[in-house]
């Protein structure tokens, strides 16, 4: 434990929460945070420490930058995440910041001296590999819901399982209505933050047997749908954000509407939502290749829906993606959008096209060029 004592003196601090669990499993810490018991804001200001807390006091130090929070307890008030009353004060003990943490493996903490400090079990449950909630306070709180499906998806490949009476609290969460009080923004940041875990399926698979994905993600909530998508997010074209493919690939067969519903829905942000369309257009027309013979009328629509005449850059990660399910389909493509992209406006003006009669030119040669190629490759 390195934590710098200079401006601490006095206070007694620990490690907590994700760090120190993460050392434990031998996964990579890349954040540390800190608990200060006995301390007051005023106390940490006037030794330099920013406050950044909006809800509860958090405190960066001034030269690690570091976040250091005053151990506090929370009551609920109101319903979701955010109806919480926040109490922090010199009298508040480690003990009592720990109850109030979601699982038993992010409940633990570190003296100075790297001493575990471990007053819920969390070392038991991490050696037994279990995902086990604190308390029954865990039912105050429906992100919490999430945030036990998420370590899930992380954790999953280590053997881990969420203990039945933690599933029994996150289908009363559901059950109850409360996962409905969450707001879409927060729903989707864990869903991204799931999306970049080694197995999130498993994310998908939680929600979906305590009943938050009938609520947020109903699209999703079918056993088909979701051995589909497994598989189909197990395989992503290289050299891309894994996250925002994964969630292409999960939506890649949902009908139009259902797609552009379930992303409303969670307010997904504009560039997830384009992907998610343009891969949903490329697998139709490697669907289109195997239903029947592939025209060229069909690349032209595909470069058409993609928008590739204007945003050329979509052509290249598309074609690789298409090339993981129809390697051929691919090569045909890419050489057919060498020759089509080559045909441009300018020669058609010069031989006098104008208006209407100057798109239909563009098109009809650039149909013909793709034509030309997709007669080669018979596909």
């Amino acid at each position: 434990m390195n934590a710098p004592r200079d401006l601490l003196e006095g206070f007694a601090v620990y490690r907590v929460g994700g760090a120190v669990r993460d050392a434990r499993l031998g996964w990579p810490v890349t954040d540390e945070d800190w608990v200060v018991v006995g301390a007051t804001p005023d106390a940490l200001s006037a030794r330099g420490f920013i406050p950044v807390g909006r809800d509860f006091p958090v405190f960066l130090h001034p030269v690690t930058h570091e976040e250091y929070a005053l151990a506090r307890t929370e009551r609920k008030q109101g319903h979701g995440y955010t109806g919480f009353v926040v109490h922090a004060s010199p009298e508040v003990t480690l003990e009592e910041d720990l109850a109030r943490r979601d699982l038993t493996i992010n409940a633990m903490a570190e003296d100075a001296a790297g001493h575990l400090v471990d007053p819920f079990q969390g070392a038991r449950d991490l050696e037994a590999r279990v995902l086990r909630h604190v308390s029954e306070a865990f039912v105050e709180d429906p992100l919490r819901v999430l945030r036990t499906a998420r370590f899930w998806a992380r954790y999953r490949e280590l053997g881990f399982v969420i203990a039945d009476d933690t599933k029994r609290l996150m289908r009363w969460l559901c059950d109850s209505g409360e996962i409905g009080h969450l707001v879409a923004e927060r729903v989707w940041q864990e869903t991204v933050k799931a999306l970049g875990e080694p197995r999130p399926i498993a994310y998908f698979t939680a929600l979906q047997e305590c009943g938050a994905l009938a609520v947020w993600m109903p699209e999703l909530d079918d056993d088909a749908d979701l051995a589909r998508g497994e598989a189909a997010m197990a395989i992503l074209p290289a050299n891309d954000d894994p996250a925002m493919w994964r969630w292409a690939r999960l939506l890649e067969a949902l009908a139009d509407d259902a797609r552009e519903a379930l992303c409303e829905r969670l307010r997904v942000p504009n560039t997830w939502r384009d992907l998610a369309r343009q891969v949903a257009r490329t697998r139709a027309l490697w669907q289109t290749d195997k239903d029947r013979r592939l025209e060229g009328a069909d690349v032209l629509a595909w470069f058409d829906a993609i928008d590739a005449w204007r945003r050329s850059e979509r052509v290249e990660p598309l074609q690789r993606y298409l090339a993981l399910e129809a390697p051929a389909l691919a090569e045909c493509v890419g050489e057919a959008w060498q020759f089509a992209s080559a045909v441009q406006a300018q020669a058609l003006l010069e031989e006098g096209y104008r208006g209407k009669a100057l798109g239909e030119a563009l098109a009809q040669r650039r149909l013909a060029s793709i034509d030309d190629v997709v007669r080669l490759y018979k596909l």
